[in-house]
């Protein structure tokens, strides 16, 4: 468990950062850990950013975010995106991948959220 503070305070450093890079790294590294709690932590530390990039990454992606095939990591995902104050970038990013999206699972999972955003 030790491995996993460390990891976590290294997810919460960038998360805090804010910038494009770290964002990617959180990508890169954090959503395709083989680990499910390093990808929960990532992904609310990309939704609490409430930014474009940030939100993109696990709105859009297959196997990230909403599309993690790990229920506590989608549902998690899910969860932080309810609790956001301002929604709207987000509303946005799941309406761009309802409308445009090519992969009919990921806007499926889009449309759901985007139902469940505009009863909270």
């Amino acid at each position: 468990m030790k491995d996993f503070r460390r990891a976590k305070n290294i997810i919460d450093a960038l998360s805090l950062k804010g910038s494009e890079e770290s964002t990617r790294m959180l990508e890169e590294i954090g959503t395709n850990s083989s680990v499910d709690e390093i990808r929960e932590h990532t992904v609310r530390a990309l939704v609490r950013q409430n930014k474009h990039d940030a939100l993109s990454v696990v709105i859009t992606n297959k196997g990230k975010g909403i599309n993690d095939m790990s229920t506590v990591v989608a549902m998690s995902t899910i969860n932080e995106l309810l609790a956001l104050e301002n929604k709207e970038e987000a509303i946005q990013i799941l309406s761009e991948t309802v409308e445009q999206h090519s992969d009919e699972e990921v806007r499926e999972n889009a449309r759901s959220v985007k139902a469940l955003m505009a009863l909270s």
